[in-house]
């Protein structure tokens, strides 16, 4: 019984491993030009929130908006990614 059991998740973990399959070149050049427009974009809006002059509710909300921005653009890409992989 103890066998059947093993076999049987043995079975079932070889089943799911086969749905992951490997990203093509142009996906993974696709990822890392993602991976450094995101870091440049991210790069410039740090700059532009250490020189804001404005008050610090303007320049609070310009960072907030910054970071939006950025989590928005990382979870877009990390999608495409993981769509890709599964492809």
């Amino acid at each position: 019984m103890k066998l059947l059991n093993l076999l049987l998740i043995l079975a079932v973990c070889l089943f799911f491993s086969t749905a992951h399959s490997a990203e093509t070149i142009s996906e993974k050049a696709q990822a890392t030009k993602d991976d450094i427009k995101r870091d440049a974009n991210k790069a410039v809006n740090r700059v532009e929130e250490s020189t804001c002059t404005g008050t610090d509710a303007e320049c609070a909300k310009q960072k907030i908006s910054n970071r939006a921005e950025e989590a928005k653009d990382a979870i877009k890409d990390k999608s495409s990614e993981i769509k890709n992989n599964l492809d």
